[in-house]
């Protein structure tokens, strides 16, 4: 393979496994159990028939070193921030302290049982009354609710809040306005509360221009929703005028805190204006996500929407901590329990283990590893936007694609030089985008490895494109139809024959 002398990825003993259903033979088990010595009753005598299943056709007949041996196989396909350099930009893959694990797993917190009584729960309750204040204190908003489950139900529950507000007001409005630069969730949010989307155009500079939100502003825009750091990497420079022109016309500023781990320490977004604000706790508090969960993502607010937070909240009484239920004025409840409350721990173990100076160090270190990317990169890559950046830095394919090499290539290459591909065609006002965060807890050795494959690939592109067109050449499978993954999945099993 052509490319830098030393690559991060290795060719070893690698297997091809299939299917669990497609081994063992018929009659084989995993399992055997001694004679029962109390006598035995059948299932059918004591369960209703309509509530027992039959027989499953087709299921895999396997010992228990082929279960141990497939599922370990499996493990071994798997990619992690473990194995190295995740550089997803707005995702914010950084590696998690192991001792906020350790913190998470002590037996009065990972044993908690939900439907615990207040009195039982005081520690667990005392964690989560004081990682709101941190949160509120980090963001300079007044209250947070610790409730929804991700960065999106974040946004639904501040919107909600929004709508809300202006009801109670006499009047809910009928539109919010989103710059394009936004991630795709925010429409979503704004279209599941009733409202209509109107599209703000970033300016030359890659942000927001006040000039564009006055225009589009009214007495009929509930609320601005943006994104700052936006999904460039760019600062929205403008947002403390922005904010006084939404507020003046009655609207609210909903920012969109995804990419707060940019200005951890630094700025606080309640100084910025904004009314409210979602916390990616999965991204800049260091909870491990990715599969689906868990995540969270809480939301701080004003002092003139806490009336509308969801219940529970957690207040401090002269008695305790408790789970205060009666705000008549509540949107309700939007999930179980009070919260995902081992994300809690490790955000808590997080921030206390950082504290406020370790909290801004990551923050710079973040921008400075960004801006070290896009330095050692825009001479191979096209950068439409050279100027300063915060988390993450935005290429495209302009200049591969004279050589018939696009962005999804390039990805691909990536995986045979052992990285994962960073984010593609995100953000959409980039044709081609290439969207690359480093984080701040990448080693600039890491960083310079990611350079010379990144240099290497574009090397190739000029010189080998029909190389890089089909790659990747290593992995186990190579180009997979991925339109039709998503247009047809399979997504349950079915039995051959």
């Amino acid at each position: 393979m052509s490319g830098p002398e030393r690559t991060v990825g290795t060719a070893g003993l690698v297997f091809r496994e299939p299917l669990i259903f497609d081994q063992g033979s018929p009659g084989r088990v995993g399992y055997s159990l001694p004679p029962c010595d109390v006598p035995e009753t059948a299932a059918e005598a004591l369960i209703p028939p309509h509530l027992l299943r039959g027989p499953i056709a087709g299921m895999p007949e396997v010992s228990e070193v082929d279960v141990v041996r497939h599922f370990t196989r499996m493990s071994q396909w798997n990619y992690g921030i473990d194995l190295g350099f995740y550089p997803l930009g707005s995702c914010t893959m950084k590696y998690n302290p192991r001792v906020n694990e350790d913190v998470a797993r002590l037996p009065g917190f990972g044993k908690a049982h939900p439907y615990l009584p207040d009195a039982l729960a005081q520690g667990a309750l005392e964690l989560l009354w004081e990682l709101e204040r941190d949160l509120a204190e980090i963001s300079g908003l007044d209250r947070v609710t610790l409730h929804p489950s991700a960065g999106a139900h974040g946004e639904l529950a501040g919107v909600m809040m929004i709508r809300a507000y202006h009801q109670a007001k006499g009047n809910p409005r009928q539109k919010i306005l989103i710059p394009e630069s936004a991630h795709g969730t925010n429409p979503a949010s704004s279209a599941l509360c009733g409202y209509r989307v109107v599209s703000i155009r970033s300016g030359p500079r890659g942000v927001v221009e006040p000039a564009a939100v006055a225009a589009a502003m009214d007495d009929q825009v509930a609320a601005l929703m943006i994104t700052n750091p936006n999904t460039l990497g760019l600062f929205e420079e403008h947002i403390a005028e922005i904010a006084r022109i939404v507020h003046g016309q009655g609207g609210q500023v909903y920012g969109d805190g995804a990419n707060l781990n940019a200005v951890l320490g630094v700025t606080r977004p309640g100084d910025w204006g904004v009314d409210v604000l979602q916390f990616n706790l999965h991204k800049t508090f260091s909870q491990p996500h990715g599969g689906g969960g868990p995540g969270a993502g809480p939301v701080g607010v004003r002092q003139h929407l806490v009336p509308f937070l969801p219940v529970p909240l957690v207040e401090k009484t002269t008695k305790g901590f408790t789970l205060d239920h009666d705000r008549p004025q509540s949107i309700g409840r939007i999930r179980s329990f009070a919260a995902s409350f081992g994300v809690m721990v490790r955000a808590y173990a997080y921030i206390r283990s950082l504290g406020p100076d370790g909290l801004k160090r990551a923050a710079e270190t973040a921008v400075l590893n960004a801006n070290y990317l896009m330095h050692r990169l825009k001479g191979s890559y096209h950068l439409p936007y050279d100027r300063v950046c915060k988390h993450e830095c935005v290429f495209s394919d302009a200049a591969q694609l004279p050589h018939g090499v696009k962005t999804l290539d390039i990805a691909k290459r990536l995986m045979d030089y052992g990285f994962h591909p960073p984010t593609i065609y995100f953000p959409l006002i980039v044709a081609g985008a290439l969207m690359i965060e480093p984080t701040e807890t990448e080693s600039k050795e890491t960083l310079d490895q990611f350079v010379a494959a990144m240099q290497a690939i574009a090397h190739e592109a000029q010189e080998t494109p029909d190389v890089v067109r089909a790659a990747p050449h290593t992995p186990l499978v190579s180009r997979l139809d991925e339109t039709r993954a998503a247009r047809q999945p399979v997504l349950r099993w079915r039995p051959k024959g």
